[in-house]
């Protein structure tokens, strides 16, 4: 029986022993899950302390693993958090094992004081950033410790360096598709992608005790994804797991979950456990260089989502919730979307791809997601170029400086049109380049489809009657190049902004990809301040804005838009054309 089995009481803690007191060759147990829920022991000796090999006072302790199993799975993935006992006593969480390819099962332990410290750091969770989230990274613990030469006389193989046991990323119903195009986050994250599933709940999933496992739920519903390892300590209602940290974020809002072990699978190269997940029995409130630390109970709040894909052959809906975290929240959304479009056998990279969507906010007006995407020559699929986009819009919002934003949910809708519809600019004229005010013109502009004859597309303008006279240019492009004002604009006025609903109304306002536009524009200043556009600036005006000390969030551009023109194409439109007209 595992040692800490007992009853506990509120103010009851298993006993523990000191590091001091740990010498090599000392003789001491592990207890961790192989198959099912049934926790076995796994004897082990110690081969020595290393000195502040995690950090300053961070030290490890050095263990070989004994037994037929350990000698024929080694250090399992999963394994990270397996406590350590000698003479009963917790002497913390097995956590480390010794680089790849190596014939000894032996591994690091973080001593049960490092992880009693995550308790004392136990904060309410810190709001989310005032400002843009940083791509996600995970804090990298002991990525290599290297030995010390006392204890290099062990087999090691060619690396000498002891590296966090990895964490599995359990999946369920996600494509190998999509773990190939994420692959890239899934390594920055510091886990390892493997096959599992979920599990109907259970009255029991709550129950747990030191050497069961425990999963970190990121993503839930129709398909999931989460991360798993072996629980440590349990008092009361509050675990301590790992022994190293997951993300690495901190104080942190999680959903946990019961997970149980189908098999472990060995590797000469990484031996893992094969992890299914249950019911949610807690929050994940601290992940912390040297431990995760959770409280059973309920579940905090997620983020609805629903995908829905239709295509020529099915329809395909699904319905998920995912993790509210600054750091991971953009790119789940990213992933859950992806996931979703190649989600049914009748998708195909060939396809155009319409999306129409919308990210609902409480208290504000809904941020639009509509845009056209089509099969391009460069090797990204369109339904990556949905994600991506999907996922820009949601962090502009979700990372705002005004407000924490509490989102009602994400929906998306992708149609799958059967053609490649694209088309390139390769040419424009006009009738005459000498034009009064209030006249009326078309812009004719030819037109390169994916395959097939070109074609000429006619785009109708009228000259505003307060248009500066003299020479003038007349951009005719896509959505990309009349989108870069935009982007500046955001970018230069984000902090600036009076609050998300300015911000949100600038994102609506991004043209789509399906329009070919007719830009036309005079040499006189524009002046971008806050969400608005202020063309024709008057000299005076910007002399004002000159002598303050502090202009915050104005920018000055040498040329206004007299007026933009666009016409529905029903295809991706690219390139762009540039014509010079006189008004006279």
């Amino acid at each position: 029986m595992v040692p800490s089995q007992r009853p506990v009481r509120a103010d009851d803690g298993p006993e523990t022993i000191p590091l001091s007191e740990i010498k090599p060759g000392m003789k001491g147990v592990a207890y961790t899950i192989y198959e099912g829920d049934q926790v076995e022991k796994i004897d082990l000796v110690v081969l020595g302390v290393m000195q502040n090999a995690l950090g300053p006072k961070q030290d490890v302790i050095l263990v070989q693993l004994l037994g037929d199993k350990a000698e024929h799975d080694g250090v399992v993935a999963g394994m990270s958090g397996s406590p350590v006992y000698f003479d009963g006593k917790l002497a913390g969480a097995l956590s480390l094992k010794l680089g790849i390819f190596t014939k000894e099962a032996i591994g690091g332990v973080t001593p049960i004081a490092n992880m009693l410290d995550v308790e004392k750091a136990s904060a309410a969770p810190a709001a989310m950033p005032a400002g843009p989230v940083n791509e996600p990274t995970r804090t990298e613990v002991a990525a290599r410790v290297p030995l010390s030469p006392e204890f290099t006389a062990v087999s090691a193989g060619a690396g000498q360096y002891l590296v966090p046991i990895e964490t599995p990323l359990i999946t369920g119903g996600i494509y190998p598709q999509t773990l190939a195009e994420f692959n890239k986050q899934f390594s920055s994250w510091g886990v390892a992608a493997m096959a599992g599933g979920t599990a109907p709940a259970s009255p029991e999933d709550a129950q747990l005790k030191p050497g069961d496992m425990v999963g970190v739920d990121l993503i839930r519903g129709d398909f999931s994804l989460s991360t798993g390892c072996t629980v440590t300590t349990v008092e009361a209602n509050r675990i301590l797991a790992c022994g190293h940290p997951i993300f690495g974020y901190g104080a942190v809002k999680m959903p946990m979950s019961r997970a149980h072990v189908i098999t472990t699978l060995a590797s000469s190269m990484a031996s893992t456990k094969i992890i299914t997940t249950g019911g949610v029995i807690g929050t994940l409130t601290q992940d912390r260089r040297t431990a995760i630390m959770g409280e059973l109970g309920a579940g905090p709040p997620m983020v609805p989502m629903d995908v829905s894909l239709v295509t020529p052959g099915a329809n395909k809906d699904f319905h998920l919730e995912v993790i509210e975290s600054p750091q991971l929240t953009p790119i789940l959304v990213a992933l859950a979307a992806y996931n979703g479009i190649v989600g049914t056998p009748s998708y195909g990279e060939g396809l155009t791809l319409r999306l129409d969507g919308s990210i609902d906010i409480k208290g504000h007006t809904p941020v639009k997601l509509q845009d056209l995407f089509a099969p391009t020559d460069v090797p990204v699929p369109s339904g990556m170029m949905i994600a991506l986009a999907v996922e820009t819009a949601f962090s502009r919002i979700y990372s705002n400086p005004y407000e924490i934003p509490q989102i009602n949910g994400i929906h998306l809708r992708v149609t799958a049109l059967t053609e490649r519809r694209w088309a390139m600019i390769e040419n424009a004229w006009v009738e005459k380049s000498e034009v009064h005010p209030g006249e009326r013109l078309a812009v004719k502009v030819l037109m390169r489809p994916y395959r097939g004859a070109p074609f000429i597309q006619e785009v109708p303008i009228s000259i505003p009657e307060e248009v500066s006279h003299g020479t003038l240019q007349l951009v005719i492009s896509d959505a990309d190049t009349v989108n870069r004002n935009l982007q500046f604009l955001a970018a230069s006025s984000q902090a600036q902004l009076p609050g998300l609903e300015e911000l949100i109304k600038l994102v609506n306002r991004t043209r789509q990809n399906d329009r070919l536009y007719a830009t036309l524009l005079q040499p006189t200043p524009t002046l971008l301040v806050e969400d608005k556009e202020m063309p024709n600036a008057p000299v005076s005006e910007i002399n004002v804005l000159n002598q303050r000390q502090n202009p915050g969030g104005t920018r000055l551009l040498w040329q206004s838009t007299a007026g933009q023109w666009s016409v529905e194409m029903h295809q991706v439109i690219a390139g762009e054309h540039l014509l010079t007209i006189t008004v006279k």
